[in-house]
């Protein structure tokens, strides 16, 4: 998406680490009009009549795939990455954040996902596909079907969106950064 790769050069900050911040636009402040036209984009590669409920991680994700689940009037739950004593009944997937360097365990409600369900996994960034993978454990737990994965920025450099790709995954990202300095970010060819 071509929008999207032009405001990461424009805005995206490259950080030591490997570290693209991306957050004046799409996962801290956020431009709403952007996320409906990834929303849109997503639109032309999951067949979104046959999805019925669409899935994140908390917290950053979460306006991306609020933003997905309103265009096409789905809804939308978020795994939570902390218990709370309301929630009874769990599927959950433990994962290594690269964002927060420590493992967390992936949490979502019985009661909100189940085998009738399609779903659609909507995140805003993939480094090394950890979080996703931890969302696909918790569809395959509900018995659901994985219709795919939409990413907005995947670091392809990482390898976790081909690892998901070699394991038969249909993920869909809007940007893929091949690498990254300050002053010269590199997009994958588009497929």
């Amino acid at each position: 998406m071509q929008e999207l790769k032009e405001r990461i050069v424009k805005e995206g900050k490259v950080l030591p680490g490997n570290i693209i911040k991306v957050d004046g636009f799409l996962n801290h402040r956020i431009d709403t009009g952007l996320l409906t036209r990834i929303a849109e984009e997503f639109g032309k590669y999951f067949n979104m009549d046959e999805v019925t409920m669409v899935l994140t991680a908390e917290a950053s994700g979460i306006a991306l795939a609020t933003a997905v689940a309103t265009y096409f009037h789905k809804p939308m739950i978020f795994a939570k990455k902390a218990k709370s004593d309301n929630i009874e009944g769990l599927y959950q997937s433990d994962i290594y954040s690269y964002t927060y360097k420590k493992k967390v365990t992936l949490l979502v409600s019985k009661e909100w996902l189940s085998s009738d369900d399609k779903v659609l996994i909507i995140d805003d960034f993939m480094a090394n596909g950890e979080a996703m993978r931890g969302l696909c454990d918790i569809v395959t737990a509900a018995g659901a079907t994985l219709m795919g994965i939409g990413c907005a920025v995947e670091k392809g450099f990482q390898g976790g969106g081909d690892r998901l790709r070699a394991a038969g995954v249909n993920l869909k990202s809007l940007a893929i950064i091949e690498s990254a300095e300050p002053g010269n970010i590199v997009f994958r060819d588009d497929d």
